[in-house]
């Protein structure tokens, strides 16, 4: 899979991550979009390295998975560190 089809990847699958974690997230869409990038390729190589998954094709099924599960771990951390320093 080629750069921008990542970087296509990470922008729909952050967009997707923020719809599914309930409740306001700290940082607008732009923060989202960076951190499902961010996320995406975190899943795409944990999920290399831990369950051997090939990522070459745009339309699979273990791709958007991994890409979308990525991200939702980067929001948590992301809202976990920025929510306690808002309210110190």
């Amino acid at each position: 899979m080629g750069f921008f089809s990542f970087l296509l990847l990470g922008l729909i699958a952050g967009a997707i991550a923020k719809l599914i974690i309930p409740g306001k997230q700290p940082g607008g869409w732009f923060v989202t979009l960076i951190l499902g990038v961010i996320g995406a390729m975190l899943g795409g190589w944990l999920g290399g390295l831990i369950f051997h998954v090939d990522l070459q094709s745009f339309f699979s099924l273990s791709t958007w998975l991994l890409a979308i599960g990525g991200p939702l771990i980067v929001l948590l951390i992301y809202g976990l560190i920025v929510g306690r320093r808002a309210s110190e």
